[in-house]
């Protein structure tokens, strides 16, 4: 009997037929069903605690978008604010807060008299829980810019306090002001009145957009609007400086530099820096551009330089791998033709390279944007800047701080007004942030070409 007569057993026959897999393949197949499992287990549980991250913050957060005011009209006593009776400018400014809040104070007490609401609260400085410490400052700059209005009684759209804010926002209970020193159940009862007439009312605030931070008695009066122009100038100074140094860096060392010891010492520093803390550039600007060159603390130069330290490792790296990308053949075409090194890579290289080295740079400038740690130590927290900038060199020079620091300011602070707005801060930073990387993914997208 030959080889090709000989029968093979049962058992042989099972095991490589081709309908019925052996159970190697069996195990293999469940080891891969498996593993796609654990990946869609992970990446469900990633979008869960990405909703329920959004979510707090969202929830947090809205409340910092709306404001509650005081619609009164004050009567602007000529014999407190202008008791010369000339409205020289120079005696009315001489008028504090002090002589304004008094008036402030009568013209809500007279609202509740004329509503004719029963409280127990029955003299003018009983509705100093209801008042933000602002309203006085508000009040005298209407006065200062018009001295006409003297003598007239003005409407006014003033901040109510932070207590009757948060009642309002349901972030004070009742059970609570029992413990409160600055408001009582009595100011909450007339507030519960003075809501449905319209004297007090919750609208949207758009000078937490716009406005400056405020000191920790007028927490409804803080805003994020100044803190934003100085990210905004420190991006500025991380533009005009990484982009270039690090575009310049990345084609040397990519095209032209010669492959030793020294660059292979240079990249991987390069590499190293990338992975630093954050913070030790922040101590790296205060020893050099503060206590050495003698820049101004917590000026948005000195943030902007410390943050282009650390942005340079970024942008080298992403743009060197997109120098990379760039097939050979591209090189050699353009040098088979005739045209010089700096030719090639500048006229066929690089803008080919353009949209991967856009996207590294905007990504960089989301990273350094959020960033907290190297502001705090040149002193971008310690500073209330109470007016925006009026001009590039008073915005690059000025004492400011930016949305991080404003935002860790704020979480740090007793008041809960504070922390409300602190999440509303997040809300708009992770809005700018969701911009720049959109429109990172944007500009690859429109430009980028497959080779």
């Amino acid at each position: 009997m030959t080889d090709a007569t000989t029968p093979v057993p049962a058992k042989a026959r099972r095991s490589v037929s081709l309908t019925s897999p052996d159970v190697r393949t069996q195990k293999r197949k469940a080891a891969e069903a498996r593993f796609r499992m654990y990946g869609i287990a992970g990446i469900a549980t990633g979008i869960f605690c990405l909703i329920v991250l959004l979510t707090s913050i969202i929830a947090s957060g809205t409340g910092a978008f709306q404001q509650t005011f005081i619609n009164v009209s004050v009567y602007l006593d000529p014999a407190k604010l202008d008791k010369k009776g000339n409205r020289d400018p120079a005696d009315l400014a001489k008028v504090s807060t002090f002589g304004y809040t008094p008036l402030v104070q009568q013209a809500l007490f007279d609202a509740v008299q004329a509503a004719e609401i029963e409280t127990p609260l029955e003299k003018r400085k009983d509705m100093k829980a209801l008042i933000s410490a602002s309203a006085a400052a508000q009040v005298r700059d209407v006065v200062l810019s018009d001295p006409a209005l003297i003598g007239e009684t003005v409407d006014f759209r003033i901040l109510a306090s932070s207590r009757v804010d948060g009642y309002l926002k349901e972030r004070v209970k009742r059970e609570d002001v029992a413990r409160d020193k600055n408001i009582d159940a009595e100011h909450l009862d007339l507030v519960d009145a003075l809501v449905p007439l319209g004297v007090i009312e919750k609208t949207f605030n758009m000078d937490f957009i716009t406005g400056a931070d405020a000191s920790e008695s007028r927490a409804e009066a803080a805003g994020i609007g100044v803190a934003m122009l100085g990210s905004f100038f420190m991006m500025l100074v991380v533009l005009v400086l990484s982009l270039p140094i690090g575009v310049a860096a990345s084609i040397y060392l990519e095209e032209f530099a010669p492959k030793n010891r020294w660059t292979d010492l240079i990249e991987v520093n390069i590499a190293n820096l990338a992975a630093v803390p954050s913070i030790v550039f922040g101590i790296l600007g205060l020893a050099v551009f503060i206590q050495f060159m003698h820049l101004p603390q917590s000026a948005p130069l000195v943030g902007g330089l410390v943050l282009t330290l650390m942005t340079l490792p970024t942008i080298i790296i992403s743009t060197r791998a997109s120098l990379k990308a760039v097939p050979p053949s591209i090189r050699d075409a353009a040098l088979g033709v005739g045209a010089s090194k700096m030719q090639a890579v500048f006229h066929h290289v690089l803008p080919l390279a353009a949209p991967g080295i856009l996207t590294g740079t905007i990504i960089g400038l989301a990273q350094a944007l959020g960033e907290t740690a190297p502001l705090l130590l040149i002193g971008m927290v310690g500073f209330i800047a109470s007016n925006a900038p009026d001009g590039i060199a008073s915005g690059l020079l000025d004492p400011n701080s930016a949305m991080p620091a404003q935002i860790y300011e704020w979480a740090k602070r007793a008041d809960p007004a504070f922390y409300e707005r602190a999440w509303g801060g997040i809300i708009i930073l992770l809005a700018f942030l969701i911009s720049m990387n959109t429109l990172a993914v944007i500009l690859r997208r429109r430009f980028e070409r497959r080779w």
